[in-house]
C-alpha cells in the first residue's frame, strides 16, 4: 500500500477506510479519556493487558486515537532525520510536516505515526511493535496535558501520603532504578520518565504517563522484590558475572507495577512536594547530598528540563517557542531541590529521598 497525496487529515481518513479499525477500549489518565481503536483484535487485548489500571468505562473522549496494523507503507515524502540524543549515532526517527499535522517515520520498524487537528493515528506493523504503540499512546496524552500549561521533565516520580518527589537525571543516571527501590520501601509510583507539572493553588501538581519502568538485569537483582522478572538460568548468569559488567548489560524489562508490587500502586497525579537530581559518577566513592537554590543553580535543571520532541508541533506555519531554563526555575522556586553527586549509591540516595518525602 502506497500513502500519498493530500493533506494529514486526508492520509488518516484513507487509513481508515482501507483498514478499518473497530476493536476499542477506553482509558482513563488523570482526568483524560482516551479512546483507542485497533485494527487487530489481539493488539487490543495486548494493550488491555498493558494498561489494565487505566481501563475505563466509555465517555466522551478528550482524545481519539486509530490503530491500523499492517505491512510497512510505502511514503514517497521527503522527511527530514530527527538528530541522534547526545552520545548516540545513529538517527532513529524521522518526520514529514504539513499544514495541518506531521508524520513520524521510525526507520528501524517503518512505523508510521500521524497526528494533527485532534486526530492521532499509527499505521504500520503494530502487533510487532506495540512499545513503540504505547509511546504514541502515552505522547498523545502528553501533548494534551501541555496544551494546557504544564511544563514537560525528564524525571520520574513517587508519592508517599501527601507528598510527591521527582527524580531527574540523565539518561542512564538511575531515575528508574531509585524509584523502583523508592517502591519496595512503600511508596506509589507516578512515572517512569516523563512528568508534566503545573501549579495547583497553592503548590505544584505532578502528572506521570502510564508507562511501566524498562530496567536491565542489574535492577532486577538489587531491587528488592524483582528478581523474578528473570527466569533461574538467568538470575543465575548474571549474579555470577562481575558488578563493573553485570552494570554495561543492556537488556530491557517491562516491571508490571500491578504484578510485582500489588494493586492501586500506580497513580498518575501526585503534589510536587521536592525535585532529587541525581549527578552520580560512577562508584566507590561516598555520596554528597547538596540542597540547590533556584534560580542560581539553573544550570543543573538542564537535567530535568525535556524538550517535546517530534511528538509535539509546531507544524508549518505555527511558531511555538519551548520554554526556557528561567521558566522551569520560577515554576520550582519553591520546592526542595536536592543534587545527589559522587559517587552512586541507590542505599543511600533511598534514605535521602525517604527523608524528603516524610517532612
Amino acid at each position: 500500500m502506497i500513502l500519498s497525496g493530500g493533506t494529514c487529515r486526508e492520509l488518516m481518513a484513507r487509513v481508515r477506510s482501507r483498514i478499518p479499525a473497530p476493536h476499542g477500549l477506553t482509558l482513563g489518565f488523570a482526568g483524560c479519556l482516551v479512546q483507542v481503536t485497533s485494527s487487530s483484535r489481539g493488539l487490543k487485548e495486548a494493550l488491555a493487558d498493558y494498561f489494565q489500571e487505566f481501563l475505563c468505562d466509555g465517555g466522551p473522549p478528550a482524545v481519539r486515537i486509530s490503530l491500523h496494523d499492517s505491512e510497512v507503507l510505502s511514503v514517497p515524502f521527503a522527511f527530514a532525520p530527527k538528530a541522534p540524543s547526545p552520545g548516540k549515532t545513529r538517527v532513529k526517527e524521522e518526520w514529514a510536516d504539513f499544514p495541518d499535522g506531521r508524520m513520524v517515520r521510525k526507520r528501524l520498524t517503518g512505523m508510521l505515526f500521524l497526528f494533527g487537528g485532534g486526530e492521532h493515528l499509527a499505521v504500520g506493523p503494530c502487533r510487532a511493535n506495540t512499545n513503540q504503540v504505547i509511546n504514541f499512546i502515552n505522547n498523545r496524552f502528553i501533548e494534551w496535558k501541555l496544551r494546557k500549561g504544564s511544563l514537560l521533565g525528564h524525571g520520574a516520580g513517587v508519592v508517599a501520603g501527601d507528598r510527591g518527589l521527582a527524580v531527574a537525571g540523565v539518561s542512564g543516571a538511575g531515575k528508574s532504578t531509585l524509584a523502583l527501590h523508592l517502591m519496595a520501601a512503600g511508596a506509589r509510583f507516578v512515572s517512569n520518565d516523563r512528568l508534566m507539572v503545573t501549579r495547583r493553588g497553592a503548590g505544584l501538581e505532578m502528572c506521570g504517563v502510564a508507562k511501566h519502568p524498562r530496567i536491565n538485569p542489574g535492577t532486577a537483582l538489587t531491587v528488592p522484590g524483582l528478581s523474578g522478572l528473570l527466569g533461574p538460568r538467568e538470575r543465575a548468569r548474571f549474579r555470577a558475572m562481575p558488578r563493573d559488567v553485570l552494570r554495561t548489560v543492556e537488556e530491557k524489562h517491562d516491571v508490571p507495577i500491578h504484578r510485582f508490587f500489588g494493586p492501586g500502586r500506580f497513580i498518575l497525579t501526585a503534589p510536587l512536594s521536592g525535585l532529587v537530581i541525581l549527578n552520580w559518577a560512577g562508584t566507590g566513592s561516598p555520596t554528597v547530598v547538596r540542597s540547590l537554590e533556584m534560580p542560581r543553580d539553573v544550570r543543573l535543571l538542564s537535567a530535568f528540563a525535556k524538550d517535546t520532541g517530534l511528538f509535539y508541533g509546531p507544524f508549518q506555519g505555527q511558531d511555538t517557542k519551548a520554554p526556557t531554563l528561567s521558566a522551569y526555575a520560577d515554576l520550582l522556586a519553591k520546592v526542595p531541590v536536592v543534587e545527589l553527586s559522587g559517587g552512586r549509591d541507590f542505599v543511600q540516595g533511598t534514605k535521602v529521598c525517604l527523608a524528603m518525602l516524610s517532612l
